[in-house]
């Protein structure tokens, strides 16, 4: 059994190496076939106790492929370079957000 190396852990996932771009389109495949609604969400610091993500336009209920959602990455990672870049997923039924990943780390980032 190994320990994992003592960095800063961030969203869902964290724990694994950084996804690729296949990885973070088959997680955007399980959110829109679960019916989730994603949303996409950045901040220059990664840390949820001290600060709030803002949301990149609204969510992005018309999505339908992982395409659509990965160019509205894409756009905010143009507009905004150095800052932390996430997807989350909500739930309409539950009311909630169901999931949320890393898509996007600064090159500046400390771990």
């Amino acid at each position: 059994m190994q320990t994992l190396p003592k960095e800063r852990r961030y969203e869902t996932l964290s724990y694994l190496p950084p996804l690729s771009d296949a990885q973070i389109t088959r997680q955007i495949e399980y959110t829109l076939k679960q019916g989730f609604y994603p949303a996409i969400e950045f901040n220059e610091d990664s840390d949820p106790a001290i600060h709030y993500w803002t949301l990149w336009k609204l969510p992005l209920f018309n999505a339908r492929t992982p395409q659509e959602v990965l160019s509205e990455v894409q756009a905010c990672r143009s507009s905004y370079p150095g800052s932390f870049i996430r997807v989350v997923a909500f739930d309409n039924i539950k009311q909630c957000q169901v999931q949320s990943f890393i898509v996007h780390k600064p090159n500046s980032a400390r771990y």
